[in-house]
């Protein structure tokens, strides 16, 4: 069955799954600053790309930013100047060669993401200050489950004790942004062995089961959210 593509209307992406808006979400009170978040469950790699991809080349100064909630399944991406060496061997998981910055990483279901499809400009957002929002974002909720999580120098995304939680990968064109924040939730981690993650040989990788186990993606997400809601704010320091 094929799936129209396209901007995603009242609520429901033509992806696949189950959508659901809560278009009254705000990051701040001001007008410019409203977001429409889309819960999409799990939906397919390319055609939310192509979904992203048709959503910032239609939209105008006016279009009101969006967060998207999803998972996708079992599939590897590569940046946009990524290195196919940095896949070990064939497992018979897809290999998806995208926009976004970054090396290569490994989604599947129980990894939350949220993509961010923001106007940096009309935020006042440089790309260094969004990506630095987006750790300390992840960072602070999983302060929240008792997790000490921190940045590592070079390599973007968080960590934990050395072993990555969380990897950030983004798309700007015309001062828009796109993909986002992946986090392991409750997820088989093997397919991380047939890769370099994020282009680091050896990069060891965790998830937030392993560290709590009453880690649950419906409770984190709402979490994340919460911290997304604050750190993009307007107000946020």
């Amino acid at each position: 069955m094929s799936h129209p593509r396209g901007r995603p209307k009242d609520g429901a992406l033509p992806l696949g799954g189950t959508a659901r808006s809560d278009k009254g979400a705000q990051l701040s009170s001001d007008a410019h600053h409203e977001v429409v978040v889309r819960r999409l469950g799990q939906v397919d790699f390319q055609e939310t790309w192509q979904a992203m991809q048709d959503f910032n080349c239609t939209r105008t100064e006016e279009t009101t930013d969006e967060i998207w909630l999803l998972e996708h399944p079992p599939t590897f991406t590569l940046g946009l100047a990524g290195k196919t060496e940095h896949l070990l061997r064939d497992v018979g998981v897809p290999l998806v060669k995208t926009d976004r910055g970054g090396q290569i990483t490994y989604h599947g279901p129980g990894q939350l993401i949220a993509y961010l499809l923001l106007d940096l400009n009309r935020r006042r957002l440089s790309v260094r200050e969004l990506v630095r929002r987006l750790e300390q974002a992840a960072i602070s909720l999983l302060s929240e489950y008792g997790i000490a999580a921190q940045r590592l120098q070079g390599a973007p995304g968080v960590y934990v004790a050395g072993a990555k939680i969380a990897a950030l990968g983004l798309r700007i064109r015309r001062g828009c942004s796109s993909h986002g924040l992946a986090l392991n939730v409750d997820m088989d981690l093997s397919p991380y062995a047939v890769i370099n993650p994020c282009g680091y040989p050896g990069m060891p990788v965790t998830q937030m089961r392993d560290l709590v186990p009453e880690s649950d993606l419906v409770g984190v997400s709402a979490r994340l959210l919460a911290q997304l809601r604050t750190h993009l704010g307007e107000d946020h320091e």
